[in-house]
């Protein structure tokens, strides 16, 4: 069920509607320009779009008698019915004749979104209305949870809550806090007092927050104005950090009582659960729960200290990762939809052509894990532009390429990405299977076989073209109609994670390619997410569990609360907090970090949907040498539970229709679980 399908079926309640999309794509400049350097600002570098200043809405009713209605906007509004263009209003009360008639309210703003609010006996704003921009284009006005006259969509805030310092020391005579694991949220003085200046040292680490010169995030202020802003006395700094350590330095004559914070988060249910015989695997599973939710705000972000922005191929694995804990759809949505942006385009998300391509891949599983049609729907048509914009830079090959403007990313790696990379028409031909897919349900058969015949072509002239059968794998790139001999893990895996490889290529790939340590390594948790997925697809389970044992767990053991950006057990001391050739430039709490929370509950807990929204799925539970587990997956409208040891498996739903697959004796047993919520127990002996 969609947001829209709640608000048909509860007409009693009135909320803020706007041009759909707008409250997104607002929200996303917001957040676009948060991000401050040692306290000067460093906004992304890629257009940002803006909502549309001058929106008009309409709504058709039939009352058997008059009715009074209030009326509130976000921005100068006018009300007239039935097209009387001469007879206008902007009465915050007014009265509504009796009979048939159309509603129609312009709503301008330049600075906020324009938003409107009506509320009556009968009539009220809701899903039923349709908005236009003024461009031949009537839809269905977008909402969300903003119900409350008092409450428009403009003051949206996120939740805090009060934290207190697990401990205080002093260093160099100054004090430095620190809150036992990295948080994000904004440093409140209680009683400060005096004249002076007072400076602020953050740090992810301690040695960063002790680095006065090259710690990434700084706050200054006055004593005195700050002791006049306060309220019932306490001041609270107006910018959020993300710290786990704050060093403060103050000037002789200000003082304090104490120093707490205000914590700023998303308020999200912790739906999953994860727990096994390795108590080293439970310490990463809920350190990568604490490290989504941290990342989980207006948007998916890649980081919370930098760049905290919304960043498409980021996203697409926290989208993933969030299927399998929380199962937020707000923030899902939120993401893609600020993400795609606004049409004309003329640059890639984030200026990043395999981002552009990401977004497809990630409405795809969208809809695969949700079912939600209305919003496939509601955003075909950015698709279907978006799709138009990405296949017109394929070359006389019929393969896509990196305009010079482009950035063609794959991964941090030194890989040379020119010409045509064959992970690009592997992500642009499961983006061609996503359109088809969406175009059918829609019931356009024709864009439907035009997308498919697309794919099918791309898919079959990228085996043709990249593959090499002796050395077992696709090959980087190819230039001027010259397939280049660099391999790499990133296409091979890609191409077995979306089943375009034969079984006997699959099985090349392992051996040749994901195995071969001749072939360069992944370092990132960015692509190590991705060669982890396809190892498990390969029924690597055992490797992967050595592999994130050595990975994640090497972060643990250096004192990590959150996971990074990227780690390299070559390094030493501080210098693992170091990149981008900025001494503490490596984010320690990065979203794409978190990738155990989606292998451990798609490849060993192995609960996967079959179709839209769970209506079919397959639990088939990996242990992976482990001696026991159990845990919980959410889903649609529900949640499976799956506990399993040598012997036997148990498992449980409460929504679709499932079925658990094993192997027992050799063969391969598929037994249905039960619909009514009651166990099923098999014997694996």
């Amino acid at each position: 069920m969609t947001m829209q399908d709640t608000i048909q079926e509860t007409p009693q309640t009135a909320t803020w509607i706007w041009y759909p999309g707008d409250f997104e794509i607002r929200l996303h400049e917001k957040m676009s320009v948060k991000r401050r350097t040692r306290g000067v600002p460093y906004p992304a570098y890629w257009r940002l779009d803006r909502h549309y200043s001058n929106v008009k809405f309409r709504y058709v009713y039939d009352l058997p008698r008059e009715e009074q209605v209030a009326i509130k906007a976000e921005g100068a509004f006018s009300l007239y019915l039935d097209g009387k263009d001469n007879d206008r209003t902007d009465e915050p009360v007014i009265m509504l004749p009796a009979g048939k008639h159309e509603i129609s309210v312009s709503v301008f703003n330049d600075v906020e979104m324009p938003a409107l609010y009506i509320e009556g006996p009968n009539i009220r704003t809701d899903a039923s209305w349709e908005a236009t921009s003024y461009q031949n284009d009537w839809v269905p006005a977008g909402m969300w949870t903003f119900d409350s006259p008092s409450a428009p969509p403009s003051a949206f805030r996120l939740a805090v809550e009060p934290q207190e310092p697990a401990s205080a020391e002093e260093v160099q005579g100054h004090p430095l806090l620190d809150f036992g694991r990295e948080t994000f949220g904004y440093l409140r003085f209680h009683n400060l007092q005096g004249t002076g200046k007072v400076r602020i040292y953050y740090g992810e680490s301690r040695a960063e927050a002790l680095s006065t010169a090259e710690c990434y995030s700084v706050d200054r202020f006055d004593a005195g104005e700050a002791a006049r802003l306060a309220e019932d006395g306490v001041y609270t700094l107006g910018d959020a950090k993300a710290f786990r350590y704050a060093w403060i330095h103050a000037d002789a004559g200000v003082s304090w009582d104490r120093v707490s914070m205000l914590y700023e988060y998303v308020p999200v249910t912790y739906r999953s659960a994860f727990a096994c015989s390795d108590p080293k695997l439970n310490e990463i599973y809920e350190m990568s729960l604490y490290t989504l939710h941290l990342n989980a705000r207006e948007f998916f972000l890649d980081g919370i200290k930098r760049d905290r922005w919304v960043w498409s191929g980021d996203a697409y694995q926290a989208f993933l990762m969030n299927y399998y804990s929380f199962f937020d759809l707000n923030v899902t949505r939120r993401t893609l939809i600020a993400l795609r942006g606004k049409d004309p385009l003329v640059m890639h998300f984030n200026t990043i052509l395999d981002y552009s391509l990401y977004w497809f891949v990630s409405l795809s599983d969208y809809y695969l894990y949700t079912g939600d049609i209305a919003f496939i729907r509601q955003y075909y048509d950015r698709a279907v532009s978006l799709m138009d914009f990405c296949l017109a830079q394929r070359n006389e090959e019929g393969l896509v390429e990196g305009r010079q403007q482009d950035w063609v990313f794959v991964d941090w790696a030194d890989l040379d990405n020119s010409g045509a990379v064959s992970t690009i028409q592997i992500l642009l031909a499961r983006g061609l299977e996503a359109m088809s897919a969406f175009a059918a349900e829609l019931g356009d058969a024709a864009a439907s076989k035009t997308y498919l015949s697309l794919a099918d072509d791309l898919k079959a002239k990228t085996l043709c073209l990249f593959w090499d059968e002796e050395r077992g794998g696709l090959l980087h790139h190819r230039v001027d109609g010259a397939t280049q001999p660099m391999l790499t893990k990133h296409a091979n895996m890609f191409a077995m994670t979306f089943g375009y490889l034969s079984p006997a290529q699959q099985e090349r790939v392992i051996q040749s390619v994901m195995l071969n340590p001749d072939v360069p390594r992944i370092r990132t948790p960015y692509m190590r997410f991705h060669e982890m997925a396809a190892l498990c697809e390969s029924r690597q389970h055992d490797y992967v569990l050595q592999e994130v044992r050595a990975y994640w767990g090497g972060m643990i053991e250096l004192g990590a609360t959150t996971f990074w950006e990227e780690y390299d057990p070559s390094l030493a001391d501080d210098a693992h907090y170091g990149m981008y050739g900025v001494t503490f430039g490596k984010s320690l709490c990065h979203a794409w970090g978190a990738g155990p929370i989606y292998l451990f509950g798609k490849y060993f807990l192995g609960v996967k949907p079959l179709s839209a929204g769970y209506e079919t799925f397959v639990v088939e539970p990996q242990l992976g040498g482990l001696a026991w587990m159990k845990g919980t997956v959410p889903n649609s409208a529900g949640e499976v539970e799956v506990d399993m040891d040598a012997s036997r498996i148990r498992v449980r739903a409460t929504h679709g229709h499932g079925v658990l697959r094993f192997t027992r004796d050799g063969e391969t047993v598929e037994v249905p679980i039960p619909a009514d919520g009651s166990w099923l127990e098999a014997s694996l002996l």
